[in-house]
């Protein structure tokens, strides 16, 4: 549905509310079925002259049930990027109805399907799916204010508004409150805990799926070490999955082979990195012979790069013979690449392996069983978005002081953190690296559950991985 827009005396775009479409439908989920309902709208953010200033576009799945809705938990849902829609979780994990990827999440032949999601999260609670300013189809009233919301504090505000909106529009203040958040979206969950419970919301869960708190343990940057030995077990668990380590190795239990690669990564290989150029030779080649086993690249390969292997590299390095690339979102994916020659990979081939279903179904989706019509292009991913976008504290910003704080001001509240071994966007060991280093209290520590998958980013795309995520969160949720 198009929205009713004019201009006023200063040429400045007027946006009119509009009511927001409500559709019902079934879903039969173990056996039972439940009838719900789905509204697509969009929820106005206003200035202080009582002015529509922007939209927030939302997707919101009620469950029809005898009691107050208000005893059923609510989980307000947002994806990454920055500039990332709420399509994939939605679309992929948590809805009712998913994108069919087949059982190992790889690009199926066009045309794409929509099927009903058997391991949706409806049934644990209602579900609010979120897209920010810029994303989907939310936008500013007036384009050249879209950039004001591209920031970290300015998304926490403009969240956060929604979701004060949410509360009073549909009666839902107590509640019990979830967050869930993937990739960007975990970093900006985090902030929302720490910013919203001082506005008098606290929620019950902050369920984190593929995590990154602080962006120092991801950027490859000058005189940051970090991110390679926390990059590490990731790109062990890569190369044990194409086939590319030693026999022995190979023959290992993953999880054991993991915990090995981190506790050396953490020791030895982090000792060797803070020595710069004055590691002796000697030592050198024992790190690079160590680093060559654990990730299937060349010990020349490593001395060439000073024994720091950064993300790209490695991606484009590791099947370079084959003239492949692994994925990064995913690097159990696999890209056919124009040339072997080069440093990055030509695409990434788990990006471009889900854009086009996921784009297809949803378009349809929203049309068809939704009833929302519109000319607007659907934002799945704007690059423009992530290239404008502000993080503020400097070079490596962090929001786990947000989520510590959180936790200190509400200590009922528990978290859910939830990663793939195979995701080299945000890998594994770098969540657990921050969350040991925020400083939450001793006695909260029980508050944080963590759960690993055999896939990558999104390892909902992988149906067992799928099925795993829904019976951890329904004992992460069942259990408070």
């Amino acid at each position: 549905m198009a929205d009713p827009t004019e201009a006023n005396a200063n040429d400045k775009p007027v946006i009119s509310e509009v009511e927001p479409i409500v559709t019902a439908h079934e879903l039969e989920l173990d056996g039972e079925a439940l009838c719900y309902r789905a509204t697509v709208g969009k929820m106005p953010l206003k200035d202080e002259k009582d002015k529509i200033v922007a939209q927030i576009f939302y997707t919101a799945y009620t469950l029809d049930c005898d009691g107050d809705p208000a005893d059923r938990p609510l989980i307000f849902v947002f994806n990454g990027g920055p500039g990332s829609a709420s399509i994939w979780l939605h679309m992929g994990a948590l809805g009712p109805k998913r994108v069919d990827m087949g059982e190992e999440g790889f690009m199926p032949p066009p045309p794409f399907a929509l099927v009903d999601n058997a391991h949706s999260w409806l049934d644990l609670g209602d579900l609010v799916f979120i897209d920010p300013v810029g994303t989907g189809y939310s936008r500013a009233t007036d384009p050249a204010d879209n950039e004001k919301y591209w920031g970290l504090e300015a998304d926490l505000e403009a969240v956060g508004e929604f979701i004060r909106l949410y509360l009073s529009r549909n009666q839902r203040w107590t509640s019990p409150l979830y967050l869930a958040g993937e990739s960007y979206g975990t970093t900006r969950a985090a902030g929302l805990a720490g910013h919203l419970i001082d506005r008098g919301i606290a929620f019950n869960g902050v369920v984190l799926i593929s995590t990154v708190l602080n962006f120092q343990t991801l950027r490859f940057t000058k005189a940051n070490d970090l991110p390679y030995a926390l990059y590490l077990p990731s790109f062990c668990a890569t190369a044990h999955y194409h086939g590319r380590l030693a026999d022995d190795l190979q023959a290992r239990g993953l999880r054991e082979l993991l915990h090995e690669v981190a506790d050396w990564a953490e020791g030895a290989y982090t000792i060797a990195l803070a020595q710069g150029d004055r590691l002796p030779e000697d030592e050198q080649g024992a790190i690079a012979e160590r680093l060559s086993r654990y990730t299937g690249l060349s010990q020349r390969f490593i001395l060439g790069a000073d024994l720091r292997v950064n993300i790209m590299s490695f991606c484009k390095e590791l099947l370079r013979d084959d003239k492949r690339a692994v994925g990064r979102l995913d690097s159990r994916f696999i890209g056919i690449m124009a040339s072997a020659e080069g440093t990055t990979f030509d695409f990434d081939p788990s990006m471009n392996a889900i854009v086009p279903p996921y784009t297809a179904a949803y378009n349809q989706y929203i049309r068809e069983q939704l009833g929302y019509e519109t000319d607007l292009n659907y934002e799945i991913l704007s690059f423009k978005v992530n290239e404008k976008w502000k993080y503020q504290g400097g070079e490596f910003p962090d929001t786990s002081e947000g989520l510590r704080a959180a936790f200190a001001k509400n200590p009922f509240m528990r978290v859910l953190v939830a990663q793939g071994y195979y995701d080299l966007a945000t890998p594994f060991q770098a969540a657990y690296y921050s969350l040991a280093h925020m400083g939450l209290d001793p006695a909260l520590r029980d508050n944080v559950t963590i759960a690993e998958y055999d896939a990558g980013h999104m390892m909902y795309l992988h149906e067992p991985s799928l099925a795993k995520l829904k019976a951890d969160a329904a004992a992460f949720i069942g259990g408070g």
